[in-house]
């Protein structure tokens, strides 16, 4: 088995230690970061999301796969910068003002990370003005909004319209998710789209996004 199947499989089976050392070997025998993070990593994380999707994996092995990516990650990192490969784009994640649950945020972090994109994690009780700022000063393409309490959700609508008003609107797409959260209410407030899971949202900033 090659370097980059023992990544896949470690992130697959949550081994932190096997993608660790494959990592370092497949980079000491010349493997380039690039080709280690975008042919192992990343397809390792789809999988993970596929299998989410599907119900063969829950929580528990989505958080263990993407501790095993994440350390992965943090071995290719360096020479990414080294090789000049960017990230597929620049994602603003942040739970909505009055509501302080964090766990679906995080999880959306971790597959959209895991899918190749930058994360600004913008935490918890986000006004839309912080969403703004990512947008207009961090460069965010895409603000994923999370709401659990139905009494904040019009804090979705909010962010919306406070791009609108800033004019940037058309410069950034938002996508909203969350457990009362549905497709009918993305359509009303004028978001780009709605995720009804960690694994869903990832697929829907990579459709957003043009990113295959």
């Amino acid at each position: 088995m090659g370097y980059k199947e023992e990544i896949f499989d470690g992130i697959l089976n949550g081994n932190m230690k096997a993608v660790q050392d494959a990592t370092t070997a497949g980079l000491e025998a010349g493997m380039s970061a690039g080709e280690l993070m975008n042919e192992a990593m990343i397809p390792a994380m789809a999988e993970v999301g596929r299998l989410f999707e599907i119900n063969e994996y829950y929580v528990p092995e989505m958080l263990i796969a993407a501790r095993a990516m994440k350390a992965g990650l943090a071995l290719v990192r360096p020479g990414l910068i080294d090789e000049d490969i960017q990230p597929k784009g620049k994602v603003a994640l942040g739970t909505v003002k009055g509501d302080l649950h964090d766990i679906g945020k995080n999880l959306v972090s971790i597959m959209v990370e895991g899918a190749g994109f930058e994360i600004i994690d913008l935490g918890v009780d986000v006004s839309p003005e912080q969403f703004l700022g990512a947008a207009r000063d961090q460069g965010a393409d895409v603000l994923g909004l999370s709401a659990l309490l139905t009494t904040t959700m019009p804090s979705m609508k909010a962010t919306v319209e406070a791009l609108q008003e800033a004019g940037i609107r058309e410069q950034v797409k938002v996508i909203i998710g969350g457990a009362p959260v549905t497709q009918k209410y993305a359509d009303e407030i004028g978001a780009d789209g709605y995720g009804r899971d960690a694994a869903a949202a990832a697929n829907l900033v990579k459709s957003l996004m043009g990113v295959e």
